[in-house]
């Protein structure tokens, strides 16, 4: 390789890290039933709280918390890989690379 194109790649190697060390300081949260259920995910798609208003727990409606916590983790999880896909994909360059 030539000294060029090898101090790309180490300078994409430096973004690369910067940007995953971002990724993994940066929260995201989603809701779900007007805020009866809160999921905070890191951008790395590591989950850090479940809050869950007592007012949603009712023994007799489990199956609706539960469809809540669902819908607010699957919301969380597009949040993260949006912000992910913004954070990473222009470091990329426009290659296909999985994760990015």
């Amino acid at each position: 390789m030539n000294k060029h194109l090898m101090r790309q790649v180490k300078e994409l190697q430096t973004k690369l890290a910067k940007a995953q060390e971002e990724l993994a300081t940066t929260m995201v949260e989603a809701s779900a039933g007007g805020g009866a259920v809160t999921i905070v995910i890191s951008g790395q798609q590591k989950f850090q709280s479940v809050k869950i208003s007592p007012e949603a727990v009712d023994p007799s409606e489990i199956g609706l918390l539960e469809d809540l916590v669902l819908a607010a983790i699957n919301e969380a999880m597009e949040k993260s890989q949006q912000l992910a896909q913004e954070r990473l994909g222009g470091l990329a360059g426009g290659l296909n690379i999985p994760g990015f």
